[in-house]
C-alpha cells in the first residue's frame, strides 16, 4: 500500500489546528466588567433615585447560564470581596456556590434596582460585543 505523504501531512496538520483552536463557546465563558457609580452623578442619567447608601461599582460577570450583576461599595473592589447580588442570576450563583456577600450591605431600603441591574446587563453585553 502506497501512502501519499503530502495528503497525510495535510490531514495531520488539519487535526492539529482544529484540536488547538478554542471552540467559540469556550471563549465566551467568562466576561466581566465594572462601572463606577456615585449619588452625585446618578441623577444626570437616570430617572430612579440612587439605590445605594454609598458610592461604589456595579459589576457584571457573564457566564453561558446568565449575566450576574453585583454592587461593591467603594474600597471593597478586590479579588477577595463578594459583592451584593443585584439580580436573580447573581443571587442564585452565590447560593449554589455556598457563598455570601462579604461587603457592607449598601442598598437603600425599598430601592428600585432596575436601572442598576440594566447598567450591569448592558455592560456585559457591550463587553461581549467587543470580544
Amino acid at each position: 500500500m502506497r501512502i501519499n505523504l503530502s495528503w497525510w501531512l495535510i490531514g495531520a496538520a488539519s487535526v492539529f489546528i482544529v484540536a488547538c483552536t478554542p471552540a467559540q463557546e469556550d471563549s465566551d465563558k467568562f466576561v466581566s466588567g465594572h462601572t463606577v457609580v456615585h449619588e452625585v452623578f446618578w441623577g444626570a442619567d437616570h430617572d430612579n433615585p440612587y439605590p445605594f447608601t454609598t458610592s461604589g461599582e456595579i459589576s457584571c460577570v457573564y457566564y453561558p447560564t446568565g449575566i450576574e450583576v453585583y454592587f461593591e461599595p467603594a474600597g471593597y473592589s478586590k479579588d477577595s470581596s463578594i459583592g451584593t447580588p443585584l439580580n436573580k442570576a447573581a443571587a442564585d450563583a452565590l447560593k449554589r456556590d455556598g457563598m455570601e456577600p462579604n461587603v457592607p450591605y449598601s442598598i437603600k431600603e425599598g430601592a428600585d434596582l432596575s436601572e442598576a441591574v440594566d447598567i450591569g446587563l448592558q455592560l456585559c453585553d457591550e463587553m461581549l460585543d467587543n470580544n
